[in-house]
């Protein structure tokens, strides 16, 4: 079966793309994916393992079997925010 996983941030930045497709067979869990997409574009091995993956717009864990059809996301994890200053 075709996956295509949308990207966000910097793996997007990383595939130069909003989306990558991965071939694997059908009954592939998450887990599964995580890894083919880590071997297929090697560019995104390690934000892929740091990176949440939600499957028709809910987190999945590893463990769940993708279905037939699926809108998945690659969601690396966020850095920044408010810096708060000390004023003396």
């Amino acid at each position: 079966m075709m996956v295509r996983v949308r990207l966000f941030a910097r793996a997007r930045d990383l595939a130069g793309a909003d989306t990558v497709d991965v071939e694997l067979p059908p009954g592939s869990t998450v887990g599964e994916l995580r890894r083919q997409l880590a071997m297929d574009r090697p560019a995104l091995a390690g934000i892929v393992a740091r990176s949440a993956l939600a499957v028709n717009d809910e987190f999945a864990e590893d463990s769940l079997t993708l279905p037939l059809v699926a809108e998945v996301a690659l969601l690396p994890p966020v850095s920044g925010g408010a810096h708060s200053l000390e004023i003396i």
